[in-house]
């Protein structure tokens, strides 16, 4: 695993052989990184990892000046992997959720997010009803942006909020953004 950009740019990890995750590909994740970019400030945001998997996207968030990163990873392998590298970096601004992201969504508490980032497993089972669930939830509110990856099976452009697609390589994204002065959809 490699952090692309920022304080901890260009930083390596030897990702565990036994980690059953899909990370988002390098490709994929700095150009999706650069959208975010011109769409939000990271430097200061508070930000949310779903299905964090290696913690490719928190390390990146926090490489590039993120207030906070809470990464949701049920997995022990992967959990175990994601609170190493944080040590390895010393990065205290990361908060590890060992949680089912699915229930942490249902029953999100404590404030919305800046940036929302959520890739899930392609096949989970009701993949298709997660982004309006986290669009429903007290992790929006005005000014998030949330981001989705999934396949290119998925169009969620006609849920609230939805701005724009993109795709890099076999990776899609949809991005949605909640206007300021505007409560999400509850």
């Amino acid at each position: 695993m490699r952090i692309i950009r920022g304080k901890y740019g260009r930083r390596r990890f030897d990702v565990p052989t036994n980690i059953t995750a899909r990370p988002t590909t390098d490709f994929a994740r700095e150009n999706i990184f650069n959208v975010i970019e011109n769409l939000a400030d990271i430097e200061g945001a508070r930000c949310l990892d779903l299905f964090a998997g290696t913690g490719a996207v928190s390390f990146e968030f926090l490489s590039r000046g993120a207030a906070s990163v809470t990464s949701v990873e049920k997995a022990p392998t992967q959990g175990r992997f994601i609170e190493k590298v944080a040590a390895q970096l010393g990065d205290k601004n990361l908060r590890l959720l060992r949680a089912d992201a699915l229930r942490y969504i249902r029953d999100a508490r404590g404030g919305a997010f800046d940036i929302i980032f959520c890739d899930p497993p392609y096949d989970l089972p009701g993949f298709g009803e997660i982004p309006g669930a986290v669009l429903a939830s007290g992790l929006v509110g005005p000014g998030t942006l949330f981001v989705m990856e999934h396949s290119k099976a998925y169009d969620f452009s006609h849920l609230p909020h939805f701005l724009q697609h993109r795709a890099y390589g076999s990776v899609n994204f949809s991005l949605f953004l909640i206007p300021d002065g505007e409560p999400s959809e509850e």
